[in-house]
């Protein structure tokens, strides 16, 4: 292959890079103009403006609910709901306590008194023991988990 041969296809791909080149700029400027009539009809149609009004009306709507939120706890930790619910609690479970205590002993004068009689009590006994054991329990619980998002929102 001579340098002719060469040269005539270095100057075939000069040629066709710079076609390409122009098929890629016309291909811009047609692109553009389509993008230029996409945008002004969004704009025309009110599409846009429609967009920006709901995602403008879900801020609002977000913001207002999380200061709502926020007002309530802040009401129920300066009104002290939540330590007042514990305190409650607490006396409950003292109360249920000595309830227990009460029973307990009442049992034990049974057994000696009745002995047939008294298992029967003895049962009933711990039944309450557990129960009010397990509903103490629970309402702790819940206060606990209560409390916890009444501070984390405030």
């Amino acid at each position: 292959m001579g340098n002719g041969a060469q040269a005539r296809r270095a100057m075939m791909s000069k040629e066709q890079v710079a076609q390409t080149l122009k098929d890629i700029a016309r291909r811009i400027r047609e692109e553009s103009v389509r993008m230029k009539e996409t945008v002004r009809f969004m704009r025309e149609s009110g599409a846009i403006e429609e967009l920006t009004d709901a995602v403008k009306e879900a801020t609002i709507a977000a913001r207002d609910a999380s200061k709502e939120i926020n007002q309530t706890a802040r009401e129920l930790k300066e009104r002290g709901i939540i330590r007042d619910t514990a305190t409650a609690v607490d006396e409950t479970t003292r109360t249920a306590k000595d309830t227990v205590q009460t029973v307990s002993e009442i049992s034990e004068e049974a057994r000696q008194a009745a002995p047939e009689t008294a298992a029967g009590v003895a049962k009933a006994a711990e039944t309450v023991k557990e129960d009010t054991r397990v509903a103490a329990e629970k309402a702790r619980e819940k206060l606990t988990k209560g409390e916890g998002e009444a501070t984390t929102t405030a």
